[in-house]
């Protein structure tokens, strides 16, 4: 087996096509989930194949992958914009599998937070997408999948896009730069005007909400998040927020 890069922990293995993950409370509902949207023509995404022990197996997403920095194919235009087409044809599918019988009262990562729109992927960022040269053809991970509204989930993905990130290796170009590739996300997308002149106080209240459940899940002994916390990925988040609020007339500028 060969361990994924970024796996948590080193505990994500692929073996041939498939990919073997640990089982969580709530991957039975995210396989319901992926299920729905292989049945309803969304195949840009893992199909579940089965569980094994406390493992779940899963399809391999063909396609090159990233992180931060945003260098190369993964920090073009072409990949950003084709990411936000990618996140509303999920999000058209989500909603109807969030209005399905299947999709009723079942356990989530995290909280559902109303109004329910679509299911959100919750971490649509660039190291949970696959690419084809220049354009995303494919996401995983869907483990923070969760009930919300659109914008919940678009908010967190145009700070991981744009990315209005203060740290030196995460952040691309300045804020001019990243206020036009919040610009153009949110075009691929389709985002509304509406939805436009709530997108930085939706990213402020996502990444206050990320906070809080970091510290959340220190406190109940969660070692992953304990050590976030010590090495302060906590301020990072919140330096991001101060970062919006002071060039909130750039971006807004820019979206309009």
């Amino acid at each position: 087996m060969e361990i994924l890069n970024g796996g948590r922990d080193n505990a994500i293995f692929k073996q041939g096509d498939h990919v073997f993950r640990p089982l969580n409370p709530w991957s039975p509902s995210v396989h319901k989930l992926l299920t729905f949207l292989h049945d309803n023509g969304f195949h840009a995404c893992p199909e579940v194949i089965g569980i094994e022990g406390g493992q779940e197996i899963l399809t391999f997403m063909d396609g090159d992958t990233s992180n931060y920095p945003l260098v190369g194919a993964i920090g073009t235009d072409a990949a950003l914009m084709s990411a936000g087409a990618l996140l509303c044809d999920f999000h058209d599918v989500s909603a109807q599998f969030l209005v399905s019988e299947p999709a009723q009262n079942l356990p989530w990562m995290l909280t559902p937070r109303p109004p329910f729109e679509v299911i959100c992927h919750g971490d649509y960022a660039p190291y949970n997408v696959a690419l084809d040269g220049e354009r995303v053809v494919g996401v995983f991970d869907f483990d923070t999948a969760h009930p919300a509204p659109r914008l919940w989930d678009v908010a967190y993905a145009v700070y991981c896009w744009a990315p209005f990130k203060t740290n030196e290796y995460d952040k691309l170009g300045d804020i001019n730069t990243q206020a036009k590739r919040a610009a153009l996300f949110c075009e691929a997308y389709g985002l509304s005007a509406p939805e436009k002149a709530g997108l930085i106080d939706a990213m402020i209240e996502r990444l206050h909400a990320l906070i809080d459940f970091m510290m959340a899940e220190a406190k109940k002994g969660n070692a992953a998040f304990v050590e976030n916390m010590k090495d302060g990925h906590h301020l990072c988040y919140l330096n991001d927020i101060a970062y919006l609020k002071t060039h909130r007339e750039k971006i807004e500028a820019a979206l309009t």
